[in-house]
């Protein structure tokens, strides 16, 4: 029996076809069947280059359909690309197969449906624990994953009434800005950014940065703070005091505690493993309380997990198929 082509998606079929309310849906599933203990926990592994670095990122999941998927994502990260050599800073490759099979059913540009995953797995945090009454936003970083974030937020946030926005790059904040608009979201420069997160419900760091951004005494009571940008052991957003005042509530516990902002805390002593409240899919699944409390300070350590990667790739894939998009690539002949 003869082999289905290999389905090639492009960044652009990713961004028509998988739109924040489906994505955060399929993230949200993917987190609670983790919870409930339903779906394997996800695999990753990086590699140092000079200049750069390599992850792949894999986890299999069932869709609700009873399907049965596998995917592997392979991002290289190289931050001087757009300054030396006029590329992107990530690059890569999400290739997704019937996990029932071993056939390979798609290979899909994995930078874009990155950006709006991560950016559905912050949407889904704010839904579960940020206060209900949550209505002003700060975010840091305005490049393609902060920019990402804007429609997502707007998405869960019902009563969001402004968006704080800080990056030093100029062109990057003005970028971040017209989007908003375009967007119909109420947004602002924020020059200080602790001065932002102060005064905001929601704060969002989204930055390569490997120094912290935030300490403990820069939010409110009462905030959700979610650090997307650290997805390595040296990158660093939020100061191990911040994570030792606040509720702690990581996407994967096990991976948190390696690459995360949680990996600099536990290094400095600022808090323990098990002082850790939950993982994300514990609180959906109801196994354990997000906020318990309008005053407490969440901390959402969010460093990116392959479930969500499965997930939002099945949506796309399924999407794809029906709207007859993508490029057939017959690998086996």
């Amino acid at each position: 029996m003869a082999l289905d082509p290999l389905l090639a998606i492009s960044a652009t079929d990713v961004g028509e076809l998988l739109d924040p309310k489906s994505c955060i849906a399929a993230v949200e599933r993917a987190f609670r069947l983790l919870g409930e203990e339903r779906a394997q926990a996800p695999a990753l592994c990086g590699l140092h280059v000079e200049g750069g670095g390599f992850h792949v990122k894999a986890a299999v999941l069932d869709d609700e359909a009873g399907g049965h998927w596998f995917a592997a994502k392979v991002n290289a990260n190289f931050p001087a690309n757009p300054r030396e050599r006029g590329l992107p800073t990530i690059q890569g490759a999400m290739l997704l197969m019937n996990a029932t099979s071993g056939e390979p059913r798609a290979l899909i540009d994995s930078p874009s449906i990155t950006a709006l995953r991560t950016a559905a797995a912050t949407a889904v945090a704010v839904r579960w624990l940020a206060r209900p009454d949550a209505e002003t936003a700060a975010l840091a970083g305005c490049g393609v994953q902060g920019r990402a974030h804007l429609a997502f937020l707007a998405a869960v946030m019902p009563r969001l009434r402004l968006l704080r926005l800080h990056d030093p790059d100029a062109a990057a904040l003005r970028s971040a800005l017209e989007a908003a608009a375009a967007l119909g979201i109420a947004a602002e420069p924020a020059a200080n950014l602790a001065a932002a997160c102060r005064e905001s419900d929601v704060c969002v760091t989204c930055t390569p940065s490997r120094r912290p951004l935030l300490e403990a005494g820069d939010v409110s009571p009462g905030a959700l703070v979610a650090g997307v940008g650290a997805d390595n052991g040296e990158k660093h957003e939020l100061a191990p005091a911040l994570l030792a005042r606040a509720v702690v509530v990581t996407d994967l516990l096990a991976q948190c505690e390696q690459i995360g902002d949680l990996h600099h805390a536990l290094a400095a002593g600022a808090l323990r493993r098990e002082d850790v409240h939950a993982d994300l899919g514990e609180v959906i699944a109801g196994r354990n309380p997000g906020r318990t409390a309008a005053d407490e300070v969440v901390v959402f350590d969010s460093t990116g997990m392959a479930l969500q990667d499965v997930a939002a790739a099945v949506v796309v894939y399924q999407r794809a198929i029906a709207a007859g998009r993508g490029t057939p690539v017959a690998l086996a002949r």
